[in-house]
């Protein structure tokens, strides 16, 4: 946008109002423009009166604060030499004159002037100064009702009374202390011109209440920080470089949104408690026991219970143990060993797709059940409850069940073998890894390596079958930075899967959320055996896998496509979940994310 001064660039440069040619003080093009325009309003008589009239208030106007100001302001975009008096020709008619001195149409009605927050450029009835709309009366549309007599009278009355506003020397005195010289000599106008003109003089007055706005927001941005992605990466980013006071920094300007909102929202909570553990585990300790707890365990529960794709892991599971150990033998019962049984909830679908595949045949079905050691007597009693409730199940099934409880001594891992889990020589041996190794320190965390050291003592049982559902993570051996952005996608997808699936306010729901929590604070917030969960990508769990001994044994489409009837017949409100094939194992997850990988091993 133009300044409107001759020869001021103004924004974009000076332009000339009807042909568009710069209007820069060295170009040839002011003059013709000028002469022309004065031409159209005054005769020859009434110019020569007015020069006369002129030449005596130029003078009273070169010694007036209005030319001191502009001439020595450090503001302006005009040079002192365009307020001089050798800088008007006195071949110049007065118009031309008053319009290179002030450098706006004289033409402009005095009336208020509506704002023009547009672009008005490309209209060649307006030119803006400082977005205020100046009517071009030279290329008017209305006609022009009065003689041309009257019509100079008119104009010279105009000239006389804006100059006497402009030059007014007894004003300026009676303003002076009020507004600066230069301000003072327009403030009588109409305010809006007023305003706007004074806006142009003295930007710094009308800067001043944005710039204190500005720094009332960045005194509010810097005292407290929206709990938001960007900026708990940037702590996080801080903690990789080990910047810990920085982002102890960042993280005490963070207002956390106390739980509420969506399941973005709620993750950047769960982050940021992880982060401020790993930056001081003292003041907030880390969830590390809590993880063993059985608070955490029943809403581990849950979550395999409410989220399908936790759920059609264990079924897919179930099936392959079915496939493996009645098809190729024809046989009517097996025997399973499982490190992690839970509540029990897999077998109890395990039966229900037994009984349907016999249909009404006799059937026998052992269970092992291998406790981890760390319960106790305690832990046992629990197990042998499970066992009951499945043994009542199975008789009203017509299925005969026989549920074990491994001896202590079976927990050690030296001591594993077929013999003492009670495995008779001929039977069909499957066993079940159903997130249970992903609990287990491996070469990253101790050499003794109990995940390798359990795999390759399964390898001696010689089972049928080894099936494994994990979750689809790379947790273990990830940087830091890499681990806290592979920690948001998986379970911020995990929560959003749960959103879908459960009302909110539902106190299952909010149980579920705290254990997502809970996984999530101890794998961003801590290390080494600390670090409870130490999660695997299918791909380095194939690895694992081909290196204990173990061969893949591909899940037949008929898994697949039973997985995925079952997901259309009770989820059609959910089409976010979806079901894969991926090297032979089935993929369940939330708007294409991969969550949980089941697979088959032999």
């Amino acid at each position: 946008m133009a300044s409107g001064f001759p020869g001021g660039g103004g924004i974009g440069g000076g332009s000339d109002l009807f042909s568009g040619r710069s209007m820069n003080p060295n170009s040839q093009t002011n003059t013709p423009y000028r002469t022309q325009l004065s031409q159209i309003f005054l005769d020859s008589s009434s110019q020569i009166a007015h020069q006369q009239q002129q030449q005596q208030q130029q003078q009273r106007f070169h010694h007036s604060p209005v030319a001191s100001y502009f001439a020595t302001s450090p503001i302006s975009t005009l040079s002192p030499i365009e307020f001089s008096a050798n800088n008007f020709s006195p071949d110049l008619p007065a118009v031309s004159q008053h319009q290179q001195r002030y450098g706006f149409p004289l033409l402009q009605q005095l009336r208020p002037q509506p704002i023009n927050t547009g672009n008005n450029s490309n209209n060649p009835q307006f030119q803006t100064l400082q977005g205020v709309p100046f009517a071009n009366s030279v290329q008017s549309t209305q006609p022009v009702q009065m003689s041309q007599k009257e019509s100079e009278k008119k104009m010279m009355n105009r000239l006389q009374e804006l100059e006497k506003q402009l030059l007014d020397d007894d004003d300026d005195e009676d303003e002076e202390g009020s507004g600066g010289d230069a301000v003072s000599v327009i403030t009588n106008t109409n305010s809006e011109w007023s305003e706007t003109i004074q806006n142009l003089i003295s930007p710094s007055s009308s800067s001043s209440p944005p710039s204190s706005s500005s720094s009332t927001t960045s005194s509010t941005t810097t005292s407290a920080a929206i709990c938001t992605r960007p900026v708990l990466m940037e702590a996080a980013a801080a903690i990789y470089e080990g910047k810990t006071d920085s982002a102890a920094e960042i993280l005490s300007r963070v207002v956390s949104s106390g739980g509420k909102g969506n399941s973005e929202q709620r993750l950047m909570d769960y982050l940021y408690s992880a982060l401020k553990s790993r930056v001081n585990p003292a003041e907030n300790p880390p969830p590390v026991a809590e993880l063993y707890g059985k608070e955490h365990a029943a809403s581990t529960q849950l979550l395999y219970e409410l989220s399908p794709c936790f759920k059609l892991g264990f079924m897919a599971a179930n099936l392959a143990i079915l496939e493996s150990t009645l098809e190729e033998e024809k046989s009517n019962g097996f025997h399973v060993v499982d490190f992690d049984i839970g509540q029990g909830g897999q077998y109890m679908n395990l039966l229900y797709a037994l009984a349907e595949r016999l249909n009404g045949s006799p059937a026998v079905v052992k269970i092992t059940a291998v406790p981890d050691g760390s319960g106790g007597e305690e832990e046992r009693e629990r197990l042998n409850s499970v066992g009951k409730s499945l043994r009542q199940l199975a008789e009203g099934l017509g299925i005969a069940l026989h549920f074990n409880v491994a001896a202590a001594s079976c927990c050690k891992l030296g001591d594993l073998s077929r013999e003492s889990l009670g495995c008779e020589a001929e039977e069909p041996l499957a066993v079940n890894f159903a997130f249970k190794l992903y609990r287990m320190p491996d070469e990253s965390v101790t050499t003794e390596n109990p995940r390798d050291e359990l795999l390759r003592r399964v390898r001696a049982m010689e089972p049928r079958v080894v099936t494994v559902v994990e979750q689809e993570m790379s947790g273990n051996t990830a940087p830091f930075l890499a681990r806290v952005n592979e920690a948001c996608g998986y379970y911020g997808a995990v929560l959003e899967s749960i959103e879908a699936t459960v009302a909110q306010g539902e106190a299952e729901r909010g149980r579920v959320e705290e254990g997502v929590g809970r996984k999530l604070g101890n794998a961003v917030a801590c290390e080494g055996r600390d670090r409870v969960e130490r999660c695997e990508v299918f791909g380095k769990w194939r690895a694992r896998m081909g290196m204990a001994g173990f061969r893949a044994k591909p899940l037949s489409r008929a898994v697949t496509e039973s997985m995925r009837a079952r997901l259309n017949s009770t989820n059609r409100a959910n089409p976010g979940f979806t079901v894969k094939e991926d090297n032979g194992g089935a993929c369940f997850g939330w708007m294409g994310k991969s969550l949980t990988v089941a697979s088959a091993w032999r």
